[in-house]
């Protein structure tokens, strides 16, 4: 599977993860939620997106999505760390989507 972004071709795995993370910018972004995850990006999207990729960037990892509820909480309030706000933003999942439109790793367990 791959994304056309200005004009380069950036390869994905069969399910639509990024191969080369270094390859990550707000451009592949945009096309893998567009082609591959079906979600066009708002700025709710952004935040999210941007939280589980500061949480990689501190922690080495991708959140679990109990602790990424957390977070969120702190961050944003609780009317925007539930299962159901993620899911209407993200409708394949948090972990599988806000993760694989971030460019992070594919998590564990995730197809």
């Amino acid at each position: 599977m791959e994304v056309q972004v200005d004009g380069k071709t950036i390869e994905l795995s069969e399910a639509g993860w990024l191969l080369d993370l270094s390859e990550w910018n707000t451009a592949v972004a945009e096309a893998i939620a567009r082609d591959v995850e079906k979600v066009e990006l708002t700025q709710e999207h952004w935040d999210i997106i941007n939280t589980t990729r500061a949480y990689f960037d501190e922690f080495g990892t991708v959140p679990e999505q109990r602790v990424f509820i957390k977070v969120m909480k702190e961050k944003y309030g609780p009317e925007r760390a539930t299962q159901q706000y993620f899911y209407r933003l993200f409708p394949y999942g948090l972990v599988k989507s806000a993760n694989k439109i971030g460019g992070l790793p594919r998590p564990k367990g995730c197809s």
